[in-house]
């Protein structure tokens, strides 16, 4: 197994990458671009490291308590052929993330690009959300965004070079609604949102590219149940089924999904996005209940047809 190393203790990344699975040779890597990852070892931030690191990027990431999941990701995203280095970070905690900053400049190279993935939920309806866990989820999801972004900014201003992603949520973009909205979670996700707008807005003259993506919510690989539906408790009936009633897709986009979106803000295609928020809401709210009887068997005019909307009709129709 990969070593996690955590601040304070010093180990050597793993710099050399396994072989790629099934094809008996390490993919082509352009070591010296790096990129951090808040939050890398599960979800949407574990995603998003083999999404980067398949795309070519050396990957720093932080996790917090979950050595398990960490080494996991850091072998999955090294055998991409990437240099890795995992460390254990508490995103509330200023001192820890400049710390781990430079422990990934020192031992990967400049960071060219951020992703900002960690987070936590404490979520209850707001008159009864305690104290202690509104600042945890404050402390966590939107400071620690500000922590990362002041840590890499200056080197990224000197470069006039730099690509920053962060990631909210829809209910950062629409407010707390739903079945079973975040309501302390989706304070802090409206923060991230209007934090990385000024940020854009104040390091575009530096070359500069700050953007958000906003998730409904996410599922993993390997299990039915999304970031947002796990702190439901077990046994709430249908749950997740009402959530999805709202979604026009009808399923929750996957984390593999999401890091799609975050590799192309940090690609050369979106060089002209700053400031942006991408949603991947999967249509949500365009969705108000079950669709139609027939409308799965309609049939549309074949290619070339003239015939209007007026003569679509379903099967079976007279």
């Amino acid at each position: 197994m990969l070593p996690c190393a955590t601040i304070g203790t010093r180990r050597t990344p793993c710099v050399t990458g396994f072989p790629a699975s099934g094809r008996g040779e390490a993919l082509r890597h352009d070591h010296g671009r790096v990129a951090l990852v808040s939050g890398g070892s599960r979800g949407i931030g574990a995603a998003t490291v083999r999404r980067l690191a398949a795309d070519g990027w050396d990957i720093g990431f932080s996790h917090h308590d979950d050595a398990r999941s960490a080494v996991e990701a850091e072998k999955a995203a090294s055998e991409l052929g990437g240099r890795v280095l995992a460390v254990q970070v508490d995103m509330a905690r200023a001192a820890e993330v400049a710390s781990w900053v430079r422990r990934t400049e020192e031992d990967l190279g400049p960071v060219e690009a951020v992703v900002s993935c960690a987070g936590i939920t404490r979520d209850q309806p707001l008159a009864l959300l305690q104290d202690a866990d509104w600042r945890a989820v404050i402390d966590t999801n939107l400071d620690g965004v500000f922590h990362l972004c002041r840590a890499v900014l200056p080197a990224m201003m000197q470069r006039q070079s730099g690509r920053i992603v962060t990631v909210s949520s829809v209910s950062g973009v629409y407010g707390d609604t739903g079945p079973y909205p975040e309501r302390g979670s989706g304070t802090a996700r409206a923060g991230i949102i209007g934090f990385t707008r000024a940020l854009a807005s104040q390091t575009r003259r530096y070359g500069i590219r700050a953007n958000a993506v906003a998730p409904a919510a996410s599922s993993s690989a390997n299990s039915s149940r999304t970031e947002m539906t796990a702190i439901w408790p077990e046994g709430l009936e249908g749950a997740t089924a009402r959530v999805t009633e709202a979604i026009a897709l009808r399923r929750f986009a996957s984390a593999a999904e999401v890091a799609e979106r975050v590799a192309f803000l940090l690609s050369p295609a979106a060089a002209d996005l700053t400031g942006t928020v991408v949603e991947v809401p999967g249509g949500i709210g365009l969705a108000t209940g079950p669709s139609p009887a027939g409308y799965a068997q309609a049939e549309l005019p074949r290619t070339g047809s003239r015939r209007g909307p007026d003569h679509v009709r379903s099967k079976g129709s007279a």
